[in-house]
C-alpha cells in the first residue's frame, strides 16, 4: 500500500497548491480593482507557476490511481476516482481530501469568474472611454498587430 501513502501525499500537496491559488486569485482581485498592473503580471507569473506544479501533481495523481486500481479490490471500470478509492478502501482521510480539493476547486473557479468579470469591465471603459475620444476628433494610435502572452488560464 505504499502507492496509497504516496497518493495521499500528492492529494495533500495539490490541496497545499490550490490555497495557494487561492490566495493569488484574491490577490489579483484586490489588484485588479486597484488598477495595479505591475502586480497583476507579477501575479500572473506566480499563477503559471502554481498551475504548471498542479498539473504535474495530477499527472502523478493519475498514475497513481493506475497503480491503485490493480491493488484495490473493486470493478475495474474506467480510471479510479478519489470518492471510488475512499469508498473501496475505506479510509476517511481520503474522503476528507476529497471534499477539500472539490470546496477549492470551486473556489478557485468563482474567482477566476468574478476577475474575468472584474477585466471585462474595465476593457469596456477602456473601450468606451476611446469612443469617447474618437467622437471629438481625438486621434488614437494604431492598434499593435501582435503582442506577447504572458498568462494563460485553463
Amino acid at each position: 500500500m505504499n502507492n496509497l501513502i504516496a497518493m495521499k501525499t500528492i492529494l495533500r500537496e495539490q490541496e497545499s497548491c490550490c490555497k495557494a491559488l487561492v490566495g493569488l486569485l484574491q490577490k489579483e482581485r484586490t489588484h485588479l480593482v486597484e488598477f495595479d498592473v505591475r502586480a497583476v503580471e507579477e501575479l500572473s507569473k506566480e499563477k503559471d507557476t502554481f498551475l504548471l506544479r498542479l498539473r504535474l501533481l495530477e499527472e502523478e495523481r493519475q498514475r497513481l490511481a493506475s497503480a491503485l486500481s490493480s491493488e484495490v479490490p473493486g470493478p475495474r471500470e474506467g480510471e479510479l476516482t478519489l470518492r471510488a478509492l475512499a469508498e473501496r478502501t475505506g479510509d476517511a482521510e481520503l474522503a476528507g481530501i476529497r471534499l477539500k480539493l472539490v470546496s477549492l476547486a470551486q473556489s478557485i473557479e468563482d474567482l477566476n469568474a468574478f476577475n474575468r468579470h472584474l477585466v471585462d469591465r474595465s476593457l469596456n471603459s477602456v473601450r468606451t472611454a476611446r469612443g469617447f475620444f474618437n467622437a471629438f476628433g481625438g486621434r488614437t494610435p494604431e492598434p499593435v498587430a501582435s503582442g506577447t502572452l504572458l498568462s494563460r488560464e485553463t
